[in-house]
């Protein structure tokens, strides 16, 4: 088990010595990267297979005191989105971008160390880790409109991560420890107050930066916009979903008797939702209208993951991993498009293959039965339909608003492909539609195994939700 280790050492050390690499011999260089991916990916493939979970006290030091790694099935399967992400993105890539490699490969292993780590400070230094490489990768394409929205980001992101520190802060100050299973021990007698709320809203506040939650989301569409597809690919459909990993460990663990919590969260989620859906339907730029319905997407997580029990863990992690599926293809699409609307009247002529691609992820985004989409907000409605509270009612409602919003826009763009319209785009590459075609591939091999990824989800959810298992398995108090 303690080869979970290597899934955060291997690529901050390639991180480092990558451009030595290249240095010496590029081609070494470019596959250096894939290499150390695939070998997290085996090894991440290998511990869920082993069905264990457990906690890794880091350095010989045993928790509370020392740094505690928790490996399970939830932390496992993000780590596995993030790997496998990065891997199909890579396909078609350039060679010799020694820079972009560096920080994509600093990225995989901040995240990696987010999803695993059990320590509040630990989460907070594995945040900044992935803040670093993610405001230096907003401003690979090397414009003017780059760099001023990722120095916006920075400033953004700032003062998210100031919040977030002061949150821990509150917390460390109330219990007097940083361990999140100690702290889980604690939550019901310590934190159960005002000052306990408070931590959960800088927290929520900080990480909702990168979750791209309502407020604090004003970046998403400038950055998204700005940056190279790989990067908006990455960055909002994947790594996007990790900060929500951590606040449903905040919410399942600490904050699962605080039901205010939960309905600040819920209440986040429907206003992203609301807001990103609306701005989507009015964007002229096919970047932007993916970026703001990133937003949307995000805020049906938020919705799911404030649901008390599994049945709210199961449908946020369907709705996360259905749009780490959809939305990086979607953006890769945009590569060869460009991002201006009415450039796309015609489409179709210059090409049937990638129109094809769009067509198949945006009507599974939408939730066009039977497309994997459906059932992911299939499960989101049955999951709050099982909730007495009234606000799930309201939050239902507030879904299918959207959905139809989402109908709206994406078949006006749709129906621009299909025009009979001589079109000025050219034809794109094989190579720049391979990420887009893998993504196509995972999202029908998910369609044909729904019963065993029903399965799969189930048990997933049900370590996730398992919060005294959660504190016995780090050996606290033995």
């Amino acid at each position: 088990m303690t080869n979970a280790i290597l899934l955060v050492a291997l690529p901050l050390l390639g991180a480092f010595l990558l451009p030595l690499i290249y240095r010496r011999h590029m081609i070494v260089g470019y596959w250096t990267a894939p290499l150390i991916l695939l070998i997290n990916l085996l090894i991440a493939l290998i511990l869920l297979a082993s069905d264990g979970t457990q906690a890794i006290a880091m350095g010989g030091f045993a928790a509370p005191m020392g740094i505690v790694f928790y490996v399970d099935k939830l932390a496992l399967l993000f780590v596995i989105m993030i790997v496998l992400g990065m891997l199909i993105l890579w396909l078609g890539k350039k060679r010799g971008q020694v820079r972009e490699e560096t920080l994509f490969l600093l990225l995989v292993g901040g995240s990696c160390g987010l999803a695993l780590s059990g320590d509040l400070f630990n989460i907070y230094v594995f945040y900044e880790i992935v803040s670093v490489a993610s405001y230096g990768l907003a401003a690979s394409r090397g414009t003017g409109a780059g760099y001023a929205a990722s120095v916006r980001f920075l400033i953004l992101g700032s003062l998210g991560s100031s919040l977030l520190l002061l949150g821990i802060a509150l917390i460390y100050g109330v219990t007097g420890t940083l361990n999140v299973a100690q702290i889980a021990e604690l939550a019901p007698d310590k934190l159960n107050s005002s000052i306990g709320l408070a931590a959960f809203v800088l927290m929520l506040i900080g990480f909702g930066v990168k979750a791209e939650l309502f407020p604090v989301n004003t970046w998403v569409p400038e950055v998204y916009a700005t940056a190279p597809a790989r990067v908006t690919a990455l960055l909002g459909g994947i790594v996007s979903k990790l900060a929500l990993l951590i606040v449903l460990r905040l919410v399942v663990l600490i904050y699962g008797d605080a039901p205010t919590a939960l309905m600040l969260l819920l209440s986040l989620g429907v206003l992203g939702v609301i807001t990103g859906e609306l701005a989507a339907l009015r964007a002229t730029d096919l970047r932007q209208v993916l970026a703001f319905s990133s937003i949307g997407q995000l805020g049906l997580i938020a919705i799911a993951f404030s649901i008390p029990g599994q049945a709210g863990i199961i449908a946020g992690i369907a709705i996360a991993l259905h749009h780490a599926i959809v939305k990086p293809a979607l953006f890769m699409l945009t590569e060869s498009w460009g991002v201006q609307l009415n450039r796309l009247a015609g489409a179709v002529q210059s090409s049937k293959l990638s129109v094809l691609l769009f067509l198949i992820m945006a009507l599974s985004l939408i939730g066009i039965p039977p497309l994997p989409g459906f059932w992911a907000k299939f499960l989101l409605v049955t999951a709050a339909l099982k909730s007495s509270v009234g606000q799930y009612q309201m939050a239902i409602a507030v879904v299918l608003i959207a959905t139809v919003i989402e109908t709206a826009y994406f078949f006006k763009i749709i129906r621009l492909m299909f025009q009979q319209k001589s079109s000025s785009l050219e034809t794109p590459r094989f190579s720049d539609l391979a990420p887009a075609l893998s993504f196509m591939i995972l999202l029908f091999l998910g369609l044909f195994m729904l019963g065993n990824l029903s399965q799969g989800l189930t048990s997933v959810a049900e370590d996730g939700a398992n919060r005294q298992g959660y504190i016995e398995n780090t050996g606290l108090f033995h």
